[in-house]
Order: structure tokens, then C-alpha cells, then sequence
């Protein structure tokens, strides 16, 4: 399934995209949780009600995809993770050493804007950059996960772009300032459940694009530790729950990775795109002034 939370009219809603079209699950399936996190928590019986009520979604349900507007499929997890140094080509454009351990910070809600909503550029700095990543959502509790277990934790995937500002990230010892600025990271369209994807989205391909300019391309096997390791990794410090995000690190191509830096401006679209899970689609604005 691909499951979005959207806006249609006045309300908000969780729905499942099949095509062109959006069936509202408020009215498909009144009983469910009415926000994604929710139904992940319900367990796996909630999304096989889901799975369930589209097939049989009465007319009223369905809203054209064009007539909606996107919403973060989930918007306050108990942990959205950023994982970093993952891919070996991304660190040397970095000036950095092969890692061993993946650079790990943490994202709070408002940094985060949804498919097609505007990336601000914040005031203070201009070094604002795009890291195209793969985001795993967590579908049920865990601690401890054994590696050889950890997919079977995974509920599903979405694109993620993990916007930094590069002249924090830099700051010794406070990586996690630079990702953090009011709506500098995208997340979505949608969350595609694990079942219609390979195993730990193993072979799918990563593309970042700024203005059709292709900056980043990239094998999601090319990860330095896969979507299992990760998982195993984090569960190791703390209990995953439903709906926790990891993000799992960008490849080479950032804006700062060229001479001179390719930093983003306003005017600028950021487009990420993997196999199988969808395009993000993120204009780039100036940070509002605050009178």
C-alpha cells in the first residue's frame, strides 16, 4: 500500500493512493486510527483493515490525487533518526574518514515540511544543502534486533531530503544544529508499505535532482550499512517504536561537494526520487521574516 496523509477541502485524512486517485480511509475505514502513526501502532490487523477497505471504498471515498494537498505521513514520531557517513564516496567529498560508526543526530518535528510544501532557506546563513535519503519507518516495537530480524521491524519506506545547513553541521560537536532550522528537510510523498519492495529496498536507485540537474545518483546497495545493520545498530541504544523514521545517510553530489559549493537559493526545486517509492518534491523559499 501507499499510504499519505493529506488535506481535502477541511479535512485532514489518512489515505491509500492507487493511481491518480486517493481513497480517504475516514470514510473507507471509519474505525481505524485517523493518522498513519496510529495505524501503525494498531499493529498489522489495522493495515490489512485498510488494505481491505479500499478494495470495496464506496464513491464518496475516493478524491482525485491532483485535488489534495500533501501532508508529512507522520508528524510527531517518537524518534526520527538522521543516520550520516553511509555512503563511503559522500564522506571523502566531505574531507572525512571511513567511518565506523554511522554519524548519528536526531530531527524535531518542525524541521520537516511534506511533499510539495517550500524548504525554507534560513536567514542567517546561505550554505543550505540537499541530501537525497532513503527513510525507514518503523512498524513495531523492538529493542535489541538481531540483523537477520530487523527487516521484519520495517513497515515501510519513503524519500527523504535531509537539508542541512552546512556552516552548523561544521560547528565541532553540533552536527545536529545544522539540520534542525524550521523547515529545512522533506519528507514523502507517501509511505510505500516493505511488501512492495525488496527486501531493504536492496538495488533500488536514489537520484536527487535541482532544477532537472542531476546531482546525486546512486544504488541503495551501496550503503555502507544496510537497512538491517542500521535498524540492529539503533536498536542496540534504544526501543524502536511504531512509527520511529531512520533516515539512512545521502550519497556523493551534495552542494557542498562541488568547487565552488552548489548551495540551493530561492527559485530553486528539489526533487528526490528512489524506485518503486516516489518523487519529493520541495520548492526552495527564503525563511519568512519575523516582524
Amino acid at each position: 500500500m501507499r499510504l499519505l496523509s493529506f488535506e481535502h477541502g477541511d479535512e485532514k485524512a489518512v489515505g491509500v493512493r492507487i493511481g491518480e486517485q486517493v481513497v480517504n480511509l475516514a470514510i473507507a475505514a471509519p474505525k481505524l486510527p485517523k493518522d498513519i502513526i496510529g495505524i501503525l501502532r494498531a499493529g498489522q490487523k489495522a493495515l490489512d483493515a485498510a488494505e481491505a477497505a479500499v478494495k470495496k471504498a464506496p464513491s464518496q471515498a475516493i478524491v482525485e490525487l491532483a485535488n489534495i494537498t500533501h501532508l508529512l505521513p507522520i508528524t510527531h514520531p517518537d524518534k526520527n533518526i538522521g543516520l550520516g557517513k553511509n555512503y563511503i564516496k559522500h564522506v571523502l567529498e566531505m574531507g572525512g574518514e571511513p567511518p565506523v560508526f554511522p554519524g548519528m543526530f536526531f530531527r524535531i518535528p518542525d524541521s520537516m515540511v511534506a511533499h510539495n510544501q517550500p524548504i525554507w532557506r534560513p536567514e542567517i546563513s546561505d550554505t543550505l544543502d540537499y541530501e537525497g535519503e532513503l527513510m525507514v519507518v518503523i512498524g513495531r516495537e523492538g529493542r535489541m534486533i538481531p540483523t537477520e530480524d530487523a527487516l521484519s521491524y520495517v513497515a515501510g519506506y519513503a524519500c527523504h531530503n535531509d537539508g542541512s545547513l552546512r556552516e552548523y553541521n561544521r560547528i565541532p560537536a553540533a552536527v545536529s544544529s545544522g539540520k534542525n532550522f524550521l523547515h529545512t528537510g522533506g519528507l514523502g510523498p507517501e509511505i510505500v508499505t516493505a511488501d512492495e519492495l525488496p527486501p531493504g529496498c536492496e538495488g533500488l536507485r536514489l537520484t536527487t535532482q535541482v532544477n532537472g540537474e542531476l546531482r546525486q545518483d546512486v544504488n541503495l546497495s551501496d550503503m555502507h550499512w544496510n537497512v538491517a545493520q542500521l535498524i540492529h545498530l539503533m536498536s542496540r541504544i534504544f526501543t524502536l517504536y511504531p512509527g520511529d523514521l531512520i533516515g539512512t545517510g545521502t550519497p556523493a553530489g551534495c552542494a557542498a561537494g562541488f568547487k565552488p559549493p552548489k548551495w540551493l537559493v530561492p527559485g530553486d526545486v528539489v526533487k528526490v526520487e528512489i524506485d518503486g517509492i516516489g518523487t519529493l518534491v520541495n520548492p526552495i523559499i527564503d525563511a519568512p521574516k519575523v516582524s
